[in-house]
């Protein structure tokens, strides 16, 4: 029997996924199942994958429903101990979905609640893409390694959270009555940093499993880096998740690093001549906290989590210095 289910969402991904599925199935893993969770695409991608890959599970969507609720989905639809989660836009190595597993069967006491792996560039072998994502007290979340050479980041270490685009989960985890799902208001764009910003609350913490090595294209679904479409998002999503996890007196701590934080995205964005579309962002992230939808979804902090906090507090300290690092 399989300990791990694929789910790969997808969306107009006919320039990757017969590639993305042909890594997976060639590897030495075979005993593993995959879902596609198809996003309504309309260039005939979800074709290709029923047609070559029949042992595949599809699950159709009516509309582009984004990451975080088509990978609900496929959760919800697993049976297995792990879920792996997996952006069609990949290129797994034989050993992925081994590797993944290996950090999570290790760990006995069932505290990882997540294990990202190794993301080097698809088209440029010399650089890392991610290895684990990190989030500091700026409101910044950030790819440990992007650019650097891969081979600096051979050995597993402790992250803030996995990155979505190649990560296991634990199941059991994603109960409502422990961490839960990913939260279908990001829709997409740093849903990873707040699932895992959960996880860290209930005390559970995010690992990286550098020998599952995976090869990324990046942006395939949103088009580039920086867009009007990802950055509006992303800006948006950046106020619910400080909203979201930091109690009050969490953010009156960190309101001097946020504001700063704020003040040079703004300024970036304007460079970029996208600060009109982040300004909106940032309001859009605003009525979206005090939303019903935003209240109900807010972390009730709990007597028994305040260790947590402060762990956490300290994280984001320290994050901001490795973040001036490099």
């Amino acid at each position: 029997m399989a300990n791990s289910t694929i789910v790969i969402p997808n969306y107009n991904g006919l320039q990757f996924i017969e590639a993305c599925l042909d890594s997976i199935y060639g590897g030495t893993t075979t005993d593993v199942e995959v879902i596609v969770v198809d996003n309504a695409s309309t260039d005939g991608s979800l074709a290709v994958v029923e047609e070559k890959f029949p042992q595949v599970r599809v699950i159709r969507n009516s509309t582009n429903t984004g990451f975080s609720v088509a990978v609900n989905q496929g959760i919800l639809a697993s049976r297995t101990p792990y879920v792996i989660l997996l952006n069609n836009d990949t290129r797994v190595d034989k050993l992925f979905v081994r590797e993944l597993e290996r950090v999570m069967d290790e760990d006995k006491g069932h505290q990882i609640f997540s294990a990202s792996a190794r993301l080097i560039s698809l088209y440029d072998k010399e650089k890392t893409d991610d290895a684990g994502d990190f989030y500091c007290a700026l409101g910044w979340a950030f790819a440990r390694g992007k650019g650097k050479n891969p081979a600096l980041y051979d050995k597993n270490c402790e992250l803030f959270a996995a990155c979505a685009g190649a990560a296991i989960y634990r199941r059991a985890l994603l109960l409502p009555e422990k961490v839960g799902l990913f939260d279908k208001e990001h829709f997409a764009y740093l849903e990873d940093i707040d699932i895992g910003y959960r996880a860290k609350i209930h005390g559970y913490r995010n690992y990286f499993a550098a020998n599952a090595i995976v090869y990324h294209a990046g942006s395939a679904t949103s088009g580039s880096r920086y867009n009007a479409f990802k950055t509006k998002l992303a800006a948006r999503n950046s106020v619910y998740l400080i909203y979201k996890n930091m109690p009050l007196p969490q953010i009156i701590i960190n309101l001097p690093f946020l504001a700063a934080g704020f003040l040079v995205k703004t300024l970036f964005f304007i460079k970029k001549g996208l600060g009109a579309q982040y300004l909106t962002g940032l309001a859009d992230g605003v009525r979206l906290s005090v939303s019903p939808a935003g209240k109900a979804n807010k972390q009730k902090p709990d007597k028994k989590n305040w260790g947590n906090y402060v762990r956490i507090q300290l994280a984001l300290w320290a994050n901001v210095l490795r973040l001036l690092k490099g």
